[in-house]
């Protein structure tokens, strides 16, 4: 190759990867954008209220308030902004917590002040001395750094700052994402690439990326992390990772968040040379309490441990004779000195239990009620099977009062088509949350469950199953972003609207312009209900493919395990579909409260939307459109089909709102989207025609392809096994 030639060549790649670096940045920042604000009247207003930050501490958590104070302020309105530590001047903005600001303040701030806890914050407007000024303080930096995350999203989102008073403070204690990341980097039901956690590197070289993760987190509120997957290595407990483990917590602790790890109950046999790990074995317990002091040694505010036992074929207490009880509280004794929590996890079934899986997290746990030690949290899924589209609420959540209990939602999307599916999880969220128990009569939400309002608890918490990987965009998909800020919000605030939330993450991350906002907040509201109705309507559930649960199967009925086969779930059959758990089946509806068992059990008073999640219906029976079930059933799917083509529509047209990067990346992925949508609906619809022996009604599309090609389909390459 030429001179001439080699330096074209070398230019264009220069050229490419400059281009990429800048348009994965954009990717990259998450909803920390901060891009100029070009609205002129919000451009006027901020930069009239605002010439200059006074920063009054100097931890590492303050210097962290700050500097992004600095950055973001500096991006949105365009020019400098200077930090000082003197209070003077007009019209700046000061901060630091309650002990570093002087008596005139702190008397002036009193009364809010005792509305909050040490990680809430106030951000108010106030005149001193005749000069102007927006004061964000907390009890802790802490505090000061959520409020100056939340300051800057109301600039990011172009809201006025004239005249502050927010008082904010977060519902719950324990606001934690639990990775299911392996010590290999492989992730469990992970989409977004490999673990973020580099053990070769660690603990000498510190990524960039594990500084703005903590960064990201502590914008939304999230205040820890369990490091490792629930179906636990034990390796993780030995001083070659714990080392690595600590290097983690130090960055993470400036901004709030607590290292968790995973213990794997076989621990003390694997790695501490015992013969047995029984909780009630006097050196088992000592051997836990040893392995406890050497991990607060390196990491004093080390958060604690999560448990999987005895689920899923996980050794735990059960191996040995004994309960959930003995196993959580022998844990509990370890870390109680060191203010240590256990989160306990009550996903369990058993294939030597022949009841229905929906009942079988109720049947062990309720009974244990009031037993469990007071630094123990019993940590529940949404649901009673597993993560699916669509479930009832976990009928646990208000039937254990003396316990606390923590939701655990999933944010990776399991069962909702992996990261090539645009989902907005929120919305899941948001119904479950709202959901009523009726525990203590009408209004008795999960939300007042989770936030320790319903029984009053010490120790509250809110979980979700990271979505994170080393991908650039870090989610696999620009929307699923959208599930993890959603998720931290909700864990913050679990009465937040869906909506509200949709409003804020678009706003921050793609653009204030009203023509994009609006179509696309309703394109991400309504993207939960299309997935639903083109994989499980009508309360159906668990019909995915076995192992890597990528597609439709609802036809897998030769696994080990009965309850791990779809056919047990829908038993369609010639005289109808779902599965009967009224009075008259399993009786899984007596698990609830009266009040909510009794709309449930009743098939004219049920939701249609958990219809066939709780009773077994013919094929003919009339909906409440006056459509047959099957003709309901099929334009559902079809219905799905729909959504995901409407939300294709309005995508096209966002290409002059938004970088092209994104709107192409988000163009392919919802083209994905809509093909296995009509692939769903397709094979389901083919399998349950067996049964029904009926036409698809007019409307739903035929599939060129037959049943046997649907079930003949491999999928070695599908992730996250």
């Amino acid at each position: 190759m030429n001179h001439q030639k080699r330096h074209f060549v070398l230019l264009h790649i220069f050229l490419l990867l400059a281009s990429l670096s800048i348009y994965a940045q954009k990717d990259y920042k998450l909803w920390l954008q901060y891009d100029k604000i070009t609205k002129q009247a919000f451009v006027a207003e901020y930069s009239n209220s605002i010439n200059g930050i006074i920063s009054l501490e100097n931890t590492e958590t303050s210097k962290i308030a700050s500097r992004e104070l600095e950055t973001g302020l500096t991006g949105m309105l365009g020019n400098k902004i200077n930090v000082i530590s003197k209070i003077e001047g007009d019209n700046k903005i000061i901060i630091g917590s309650k002990s570093s600001l002087n008596a005139e303040i702190q008397n002036t701030l009193n009364a809010d002040f005792e509305k909050i806890n040490e990680e809430g914050f106030i951000i108010k407007s106030a005149a001193l001395k005749n000069k102007k000024y927006i004061i964000i303080t907390g009890k802790k930096d802490i505090g000061v750094l959520y409020g100056v995350y939340t300051f800057l999203r109301l600039i990011q989102t172009n809201k006025s700052i004239q005249n502050l008073n927010i008082v904010d403070a977060p519902k719950t204690n324990i606001r934690i994402l639990n990775h299911w990341d392996n010590l290999d980097r492989t992730v469990e039901r992970g989409y977004a690439g490999f673990s973020l956690w580099n053990w070769q590197k660690l603990p000498d070289f510190i990524d960039q990326r594990y500084i703005d993760y903590a960064r990201a987190n502590a914008s939304i509120g999230i205040n820890g992390t369990v490091l490792t997957n629930v179906n636990a290595n034990a390796l993780i407990l030995t001083p070659q990772y714990l080392e690595k483990v600590e290097a983690l917590a130090a960055v993470f602790r400036p901004y709030g968040i607590k290292v968790y790890l995973t213990a794997r109950f076989s621990a003390p046999i694997e790695i501490g040379g015992l013969k047995t790990a029984d909780p009630k074995d006097i050196a088992v317990a000592n051997w836990w309490k040893e392995k406890v002091k050497e991990i607060y040694k390196r990491i004093p505010d080390f958060g604690g441990f999560l448990v999987k036992a005895n689920s899923e074929g996980q050794p735990g207490p059960q191996n040995y004779g004994r309960d959930h009880v003995d196993g959580a509280n022998m844990l509990a004794d370890a870390v109680a000195p060191f203010g240590g929590v256990i989160m306990w996890r009550a996903f369990v079934y058993s294939e030597h239990d022949a009841n229905d899986r929906a009942k079988q997290a109720f049947a062990e746990f309720q009974p244990y009620d009031g037993k469990f030690k007071d630094n123990v949290i019993v940590q529940v899924k949404n649901g009673a099977i597993d993560f699916q589209p669509r479930e009832p609420f976990h009928p646990l959540f208000g039937a254990m009062p003396k316990t606390p209990l923590m939701m655990e939602f999933q944010i990776t999307q399991e069962y909702l088509g992996f990261s090539t599916h645009l989902v907005f999880l929120p919305k899941l969220f948001q119904e479950v949350l709202e959901s009523d128990t009726y525990q203590k009569g009408k209004g008795s939400t999960v939300a007042k469950v989770i936030d320790g309002s319903l029984n009053p608890h010490k120790l509250t918490g809110i979980a979700g199953v990271s979505n994170i990987g080393n991908d650039i965009n870090w989610t696999g998909h620009p929307f699923a972003q959208a599930n993890w800020y959603g998720f931290g919000r909700l864990a913050w605030n679990p009465y937040l609207d869906s909506e509200v939330i949709a409003d804020e993450w678009l706003r921050c991350t793609f653009s204030n312009d009203e023509n994009f906002l609006k179509p696309v907040k309703k394109m991400m509201i309504e993207s939960r209900e299309a997935v639903v109705n083109y994989m499980t309507p009508l309360g159906l559930h668990h019909i995915m493919d076995t192992g890597h649960h990528y597609g439709p199967g609802p036809w897998v009925s030769n696994l080990s395990r009965p309850e791990w086969n779809p056919t047990y779930y829908h038993k369609a059959d010639k005289n109808g579909i779902g599965f009967d758990r009224s009075k008259t089946g399993t009786n899984a509806t007596a698990q609830y409260a009266p009040e909510a068992g009794n709309i449930f059990d009743n098939v004219e008073t049920c939701p249609e939307k958990d219809l066939l999640w709780f009773h077994h219906v013919s094929w003919d029976y009339k909906l409440k459109n006056g459509q047959t079930l099957w003709n309901g059933l099929a334009l559902k799917y079809q219905e799905g089909v729909n959504q995901v083509q409407e939300m294709q529509n309005t995508w096209n047209k966002t290409e002059k709102y938004i970088d092209s990067e994104r709107f192409k990346e988000v163009q392919m992925l919802l083209e994905i989207q809509y093909k296995e949508a009509k692939w769903w609906r397709d094979a389901c619809l083919l399998y349950f025609q067996q049964f029904s022996g009926k036409e698809l009604p007019k409307g739903v599309e035929k599939t060129t392809q037959s049943l046997d090609y649907f079930q003949s389909l491999k999928f070695p390459f599908a992730p996250g096994n």
